[in-house]
C-alpha cells in the first residue's frame, strides 16, 4: 500500500485499522489512503486543541501523532468531533463531499475500535450527522456529442494509437466502466468470442461486463495491433498498453480523453472519464428502456439509490407521462368571443 505519508507516522490503532480495511474488508489502497489522510488531520487537530497549538502554524503541520496511545484515542468526545467539522468547514473551507468523506473515515474507525477491538464501550461518532449533500444531476454527453467524440478519434491522422484510443472510449461510452476498471483489464479477462469481459470494481469485487457490436468491432480492430510481435517481449498481460510498453495508466487515459474532447470541441464543458461513465448510464436508461436494477448491476453499484440518480436526469419520461394522460386531448368546447 502506497500512502502519501509513511504508515509509521500513524498511531498504532490507526495502523491496525488500515490493515483491517485493506485485508479483511478488501478496500482499495486508494480508499485506505484517503481514510488515513483524514484521520491524520483529525487526530492532529484534537492534539493541537488540547495543547493550545496554533492550527495554522508550521508546528501544527509537522505534528507527530505516531505516539498517540489508546487512552488518547478513546478519550475523544462527540463535542470534539463537532468542533473538528466546524474547523474544516470554516477554516479549511472543506465542501460537503470533503466533510462527508472525513466523517465516513472517523465513523468507520470508531466503529472498528468499538465493535471489532472492543476497547471502547460508547462510540463518540455514532450520532454525529453528516452534512446534507446537494443533489446534483450527473453531467453527460448527448448522443450527438458522443458520436462527435468517436469521430474525433477516427479523424485524428497524427495519432499512432488511434485503434487503442477508439476502443478505450467505445468501452467507456457503451459499458459505463470506471477509469480504474478499464485500465485494469487484461487480455485474459476477455471472452474468446468477445461477448464479455471481466473487470475488478470497487472493493476488489469482480463482475462480468457484456459487450455489444460496437465494442466487439473496436476490439477486433485493436487486438491485432496489441498482439503484434513488438508487444510479445513485454512482461504484462494488460489489454491497453502505453507507448512505454507498460499497462496504460489512469493519467494517460485521462489525458487522451481530454485530448479528443478538445478535438471534438467539447472541452469547454469540462467533461472527464467519469462523465463518459455517466453518459453510458444515461443513454442506456433514456433510450434503451433499461430497468434501473439491471443498470445497477451493469455499473457495479453497491446500492440501488446510487443508480437511481439516472432516473432523474431527463424530464422526457415525465413529459411523456403527462402527454399520455387520457385527459390530455380534452379541451373546452367554449369558444372565445
Amino acid at each position: 500500500m502506497q500512502n502519501k505519508f509513511p504508515i509509521d507516522s500513524m498511531p498504532p490503532l490507526v495502523r491496525e485499522f488500515a490493515q483491517y480495511k485493506l485485508t479483511i474488508q478488501s478496500c482499495s489502497s486508494k480508499t485506505v489512503d484517503e481514510y488515513l489522510s483524514d484521520l491524520r488531520l483529525f487526530f492532529k487537530y484534537i492534539y493541537a486543541k488540547r495543547n493550545s497549538i496554533a492550527l495554522f502554524s508550521e508546528f501544527f503541520e509537522k505534528l507527530d501523532i505516531s505516539r498517540l496511545d489508546t487512552e488518547f484515542i478513546c478519550s475523544v468526545s462527540t463535542e470534539e468531533i463537532y468542533d473538528f467539522f466546524f474547523y474544516v468547514s470554516n477554516e479549511r473551507r472543506n465542501g460537503t463531499c470533503a466533510r462527508s468523506r472525513k466523517l465516513s473515515a472517523i465513523k468507520s474507525f470508531y466503529k472498528y475500535i468499538c465493535q471489532k477491538k472492543r476497547i471502547l464501550d460508547k462510540n463518540p461518532a455514532i450520532d454525529v450527522e453528516g452534512p446534507k449533500k446537494k443533489q446534483t444531476l450527473p453531467k453527460h454527453l448527448s448522443l450527438n456529442e458522443s458520436i462527435a467524440l468517436l469521430e474525433a478519434i477516427e479523424n485524428d491522422t497524427e495519432s499512432k494509437f488511434k485503434e487503442r484510443d477508439y476502443a478505450i472510449v467505445t468501452l467507456f461510452l457503451n459499458c459505463g466502466m470506471r477509469l480504474s476498471e478499464l485500465c485494469g483489464i487484461s487480455l485474459s479477462d476477455l471472452d474468446r468470442d468477445l461477448r464479455s469481459l471481466r473487470v475488478i470494481g470497487k472493493g476488489n469485487k469482480e463482475r462480468i461486463v457484456y459487450l455489444n457490436d460496437a465494442c466487439r468491432d473496436a476490439l477486433n480492430k485493436y487486438l491485432p495491433i496489441r498482439r503484434d510481435e513488438k508487444y510479445k517481449k513485454i512482461n504484462t498481460n494488460a489489454l491497453f498498453i502505453s507507448k512505454q510498453y507498460n499497462r496504460i495508466s489512469n493519467k494517460t487515459v485521462q489525458w487522451l480523453v481530454y485530448k479528443y474532447l478538445s478535438l471534438a470541441g467539447l472541452d469547454y464543458k469540462h467533461y472527464s472519464t467519469h462523465k463518459l461513465r455517466h453518459t453510458a448510464a444515461t443513454l442506456m436508461y433514456q433510450t434503451g428502456n433499461v430497468d434501473v436494477r439491471v443498470l445497477k448491476e451493469i455499473l457495479g453499484h453497491e446500492q440501488l439509490n446510487t443508480t437511481q440518480i439516472y432516473t432523474h436526469v431527463s424530464n422526457k419520461g415525465m413529459q411523456d407521462a403527462i402527454n399520455n394522460n387520457p385527459l390530455a386531448n380534452i379541451k373546452s368546447k367554449k369558444t372565445e368571443e
